[in-house]
């Protein structure tokens, strides 16, 4: 049963015997602003706004339909008409000059506000070169990632696949001999109602294995996005000793992209499922507290040793047995949550299980809580 309850105490604090690993309070924040909103301005805003420790203060370009500027709106950075009124906010502690242009880089140096610095020239491309590979690896890393999740979907296809296969075969060769009309009628619907089955199955794998990561930041309803995960995640972990649990805040949405929160929930639901060898709970909870959007995805399971919390969201560090995982899982999930401005953190107890809480900031027009669900 879907319902609002009170989210556990007990896994939003510190508590004797708990491992714990989530994100610090950021250290003072660096206010950019960037010049030239071309291939350049656009990369530096996409690797720029996931980082917590940078303020976008904005981007001017002198074509009003440069690729930056859409971008720059569609992430709330604010656009600026002139060179002018953009270095003249107070507090700039950078100004990147990626337009290219020597006569841009001198009006630069005269009017570059004291305390602030200027990153232009063979500098500011070789930063934006770095930038564009950056984020190509990051994009290919995410790709690797599901990959293989979708090669340890094997097991579970063949399972579900295998059933209404059958089914059909039985009734195809009751049909050899079957002379009553009617009784062919209901085979025959039998069948077809069996390769329904079939096809959604295939549906669903070559749907998740199709999405891509450039689709356009929206809002996104977390509780269809979960149940979404949980049908695709039974194909890679079986769900039959799991006794699954939802609490669900109505109507929780937040703006990011649909294909790679969805890779974020099954990868987690996934790892959840297969902490729990002997069976277990699995609960998929969404609040609305404070303004802020909370996921959390628990289990029952053997635990992570609290000398690993603090090291799970690095690259290619596993708890698994050698073959059983790539390291990459949770380290592009932390990637894929910094991205929309969220946090994510863990709470594990040996024997006991462990809580990922997944913090999302304030979505306009969201069922906002006065405090607690």
């Amino acid at each position: 049963m879907e319902a609002r309850s009170e989210i556990p105490a007990a896994t939003t604090g510190h508590s004797s015997g708990t491992g714990r690993a989530e994100d610090m309070p950021p250290p003072l924040l660096t206010k950019v602003a960037i010049i030239g909103a071309g291939r350049g301005g656009a990369a530096l805003i996409e690797l720029l706004h996931q980082l917590r420790t940078v303020e976008i203060a904005g981007i001017t370009d002198r074509n009003p339909a440069a690729q930056g500027l859409q971008l720059a709106r569609e992430l709330s950075v604010p656009v600026f008409a002139g060179v002018s009124d953009l270095i003249g906010i107070n507090g700039l502690n950078l100004v990147m000059d990626v337009t290219g242009d020597p006569a841009m880089e001198k009006i630069l140096r005269r009017q570059i506000p004291a305390g602030a610095d200027l990153l232009s020239g063979p500098s500011a491309r070789l930063l934006c070169d770095l930038v564009r590979h950056e984020s190509a690896l990051q994009a290919e890393l995410l790709r690797t990632d599901k990959l293989a999740g979708i090669g340890s979907f094997a097991a579970g296809i063949a399972h579900d696949m295998n059933n209404p296969l059958q089914l059909i075969l039985g009734l195809a060769e009751n049909l050899i001999d079957e002379c009553d009309i009617d009784a062919v009628h209901l085979q025959a619907q039998d069948i077809v109602e069996a390769v329904k089955r079939t096809t959604a199955i295939c549906r669903d794998l070559t749907s998740y294995s199709r999405r891509s990561s450039t689709h356009p930041d929206n809002a996104i309803p977390i509780n269809s996005k979960l149940d979404e995960a949980l049908k695709i995640a039974r194909y890679a972990v079986g769900l039959q000793d799991i006794e699954v649990r939802k609490s669900y805040w109505p109507d929780v949405t937040v703006t990011g992209n649909p294909d790679e929160i969805l890779h974020v929930f099954v990868n987690l639901i996934t790892n959840a499922v297969q902490a729990m060898e002997h069976g277990g709970a699995l609960t998929l909870s969404t609040a609305s507290i404070d303004g802020s959007t909370i996921v959390r995805i628990s289990d029952t399971g053997h635990g992570i040793p609290q000398e690993m919390v603090s090291r799970i969201f690095e690259p290619f560090f596993t708890t698994k047995p050698p073959g059983k995982g790539t390291g990459l899982g949770l380290y592009n999930i932390k990637n894929v949550i910094h991205h929309m401005h969220g946090t994510i953190g863990v709470e594990s107890r040996l024997g006991q299980g462990s809580t990922f809480t997944i913090t999302f900031p304030r979505e306009t027009g969201s069922n906002d809580g006065s405090g607690s669900p």
